[in-house]
């Protein structure tokens, strides 16, 4: 029976129990690429389902007006919809990819090419038995607006996407940030309605929908970021996700394209790359492979600085979110390596000459094991190309290294966390073992190093002992370790064990 509303638990409950119907013959990283395309197929069926009966209403009955393509957000072709594939029992894999292309192909404005590349028709993965179960699942519960709003239906979908990423740990980090890190880089950056906001790998869109809550949050009206919304994604699965993940949002107008951001970037402004308010994103860590062949002579310009290391496009990412601020309000927060910060030879020369740019605002230190598929610490660069007079020529150095909680395979970064570490960048003061503005004079005179503990030294929690007291706190040790050793003998002695 289908239910008449949706509780943000039930949802999650039930789309969690989806992905264990897929366990054993679909291996968990693949989970995902089954189990988005069905909710969504199963949320704009119920939705057109909803539409078909506000427009039969609103006609007093005319089942012909309520037919029309205009009544409809998206078009589901005749014998395309959910219903139509549950009836089906042999070959159902076959079923529901026709369905699915043929909604793409009748939508190809919004929907081409977001269900992704999953092989339904695989009967040695998917049975049809196992495709009625997951099926027959789906249709117990409505996710249609009136049964699941946009943002229930969403949480559940992050929810989801969390789920997943912590099953594969290690494949995770290609699609998904965890969200405090997420959400401390939007603060930094505090999105502002009507504004521009690309994220060039941006992965299932956690980056992009957070600048979408802050606005919320923060400033007003989100409605005025549709149309504003730009990322791009090389995965097909992942930016297929990424799309699913903004409509289920509520988002209505958005633009994530699938390809390679650095050898082919997607927006463009005439001859040039197109420009945004709020550039962020955290890419894939030194990546090679990255693009150098296209770089060498880039008709964008975006070897501004200088031509990466073959073997770690770092600071192709860097250049090229450099080259996508727009004028005067650009800004933009990229999450890095470490190494990014001290590396010489090539890298070390692109640094110098960014340095030399005054963009660099401020250099973040995070903890260990936050990201998914790497145990190492990451950084966050801060950019803006327009920094007040009080920030030019100095870079704000913070050490949020001690700043998470210890989690039994990943560290976690909370609320107060982020609270903190957002307190710190906003003051751009000096705080003694934590945070130092640095004057560009200083960097340079290191060689335009900007390792962390060159500039900051630990504060120093308790008081180091003189040599006397830790003499005298061996000497009470040593007594109370023969204390203990004849009370254990006099022990052993009563007991008779020891003669």
């Amino acid at each position: 029976m289908v239910t008449t509303t949706t509780s943000l638990a039930q949802l999650e409950s039930h789309l969690w129990e989806a992905a264990n119907i897929l366990r054993g013959p679909v291996d968990a990283a693949d989970f995902k690429t089954y189990i988005f395309p069905l909710l969504f197929f199963k949320r704009i069926s119920d939705v057109h389902d909803e539409e078909y009966r506000a427009a039969l209403a609103e006609s007093g009955g005319d089942e012909e007006y309520a037919r029309f393509p205009q009544n409809y957000r998206f078009q589901i072709p005749h014998e395309c919809h959910w219903n139509d594939v549950r009836k089906v029992t042999t070959n159902v894999g076959q079923a529901l990819q026709k369905a699915m292309r043929c909604i793409e192909t009748a939508n190809p404005d919004t929907l081409y090419g977001i269900f992704g590349d999953a092989q339904w028709t695989n009967k040695d993965r998917l049975s049809d038995a196992l495709l009625r179960d997951l099926i027959e699942h789906f249709s117990r519960i409505n996710l249609g607006n009136e049964a699941a709003e946009a943002d229930i239906l969403g949480q559940s979908y992050e929810y989801l996407i969390k789920k997943f990423a912590d099953l594969t740990n290690k494949k995770a980090g290609e699609f998904y940030t965890p969200r405090a890190v997420v959400r401390l880089m939007v603060n930094i950056l505090d999105p502002h309605e009507g504004e521009a906001i690309y994220d060039p790998a941006c992965g299932t869109g956690g980056m992009l929908l957070e600048a979408v809550h802050h606005v919320r949050e923060a400033h007003g009206d989100d409605r005025t970021l549709w149309g504003k919304l730009f990322g791009q994604e090389r995965n097909l699965t992942t930016s297929a996700i990424a799309r699913m993940n903004l409509f289920l949002h509520g988002a209505e107008d958005f633009s994530i394209v699938r390809d390679d951001t650095l050898r082919r970037p997607a927006f463009f402004s005439g001859d040039n790359l197109a420009t945004f308010d709020c550039v962020i994103a955290n890419p894939p860590f030194s990546l090679e492979k990255w693009g150098e062949e296209v770089w060498a002579s880039d008709p964008f310009g975006r070897n501004f600085a200088g031509m990466p290391p073959a073997k770690s496009g770092d600071y192709a990412w860097v250049q090229h979110m450099i080259r996508s601020m727009a004028p005067g309000t650009g800004r933009m927060a990229v999450v890095l390596p470490h190494g990014v910060l001290f590396r010489m030879g090539k890298e070390g020369a692109i640094r110098k000459k960014i340095l030399g740019m005054d963009v660099l605002e401020a250099v973040i230190g995070l903890g260990p094991n936050l990201f998914y598929g790497t145990g190492l610490a990451a950084c966050i660069l801060v950019f803006r190309q327009r920094k007040s007079d009080d920030r030019k020529k100095k870079v704000l150095i913070v050490d949020a290294s001690k700043e998470y909680r210890t989690g039994r395979a990943q560290n976690e970064l909370l609320p107060e966390h982020v609270d903190r570490i957002y307190g710190w960048y906003r003051d751009f003061a000096d705080v003694e073992g934590v945070a130092r503005v640095v004057a560009f004079e200083e960097i340079a005179s290191n060689d335009y190093n900007l390792n962390i503990p060159r500039y900051l030294e630990p504060k120093v929690e308790e008081e180091v002992p003189t040599v006397e007291e830790a003499l005298q706190k061996l000497r009470e040790s040593a007594e109370a370790a023969f204390a203990a050793e004849e009370r254990l003998i006099a022990i052993l002695k009563r007991e008779g064990l020891l003669s």
